[in-house]
């Protein structure tokens, strides 16, 4: 997405980019900025909706007891089409227009695709800018020269790290979730013993609640 967001703002900027944006790098306009932005916007949409289609890009390598394989999983919740309510508010202004609409049917990883979208096109370019800035006080023009013409890894990573940042706190704390297989690996890497104090004591709670 980040990628997506560079390339169209080059482009949108090269095309139709007659305000700046912000002086740390003056070659950036808001055209570009905002360009960038939409279509980085679609991109992340469409690019949710064809990627769940793939079971070994959404099923997690697991651990077995032996070695790691890629699991045979079936879709979580937000890969699987859900039904939502529209929002009271929106339903009411629709009415105004003769529109009666009070539901949709979605895959919610759709819209984790446009948060992250959103995120990859608005603040994540500022990773890029503190990384001018930074060049700019020490009179450098790339942090490197391992890429003719693009400078060093870091400027090309630069809003990279601020995104993967971003994708992993955002991930652990909307979309990850707790499953059998998820508890399974965590019980395989756990001594032996371990292994069977746990056994013990989950049978005796099982027991004493009368589920066995």
């Amino acid at each position: 997405m980040v990628i997506c967001n560079d390339i169209m703002a080059y482009f949108f900027g090269i095309c139709f980019g007659r305000t700046p944006l912000i002086q740390l790098s003056p070659k950036k306009t808001w055209e570009g900025f905002i360009g960038g932005a939409f279509s980085t916007m679609i991109f992340g949409l469409f690019l949710s909706a064809w990627m769940y289609q793939f079971k070994h890009l959404i099923c997690p390598v697991e651990y077995d007891g032996s070695a790691l394989v890629i699991s045979n999983c079936q879709p979580g919740y937000v890969f699987n089409s859900q039904t939502f309510a529209v929002p009271s508010g929106i339903q009411t202004l629709l009415s105004i227009f003769g529109i009666s609409w009070s539901e949709f049917v979605i895959r919610p990883i759709t819209f984790h695709g446009l948060f992250m979208a959103l995120f990859a096109s608005v603040i994540a370019p500022f990773g890029g800018f503190f990384a001018s800035g930074f060049k700019r006080a020490f009179n450098l023009k790339d942090f490197g020269d391992l890429i003719p013409g693009h400078g060093g890894v870091i400027d090309r990573m630069d809003c990279q790290f601020l995104m993967g940042t971003f994708v992993f706190v955002y991930y652990y704390s909307f979309i990850k979730s707790v499953t059998v297989n998820s508890v399974l690996q965590i019980v395989y890497g756990m001594e032996t013993d371990n292994q069977i104090d746990l056994y013990t004591a989950l049978g005796e709670s099982l027991a004493d609640r009368g589920l066995i």
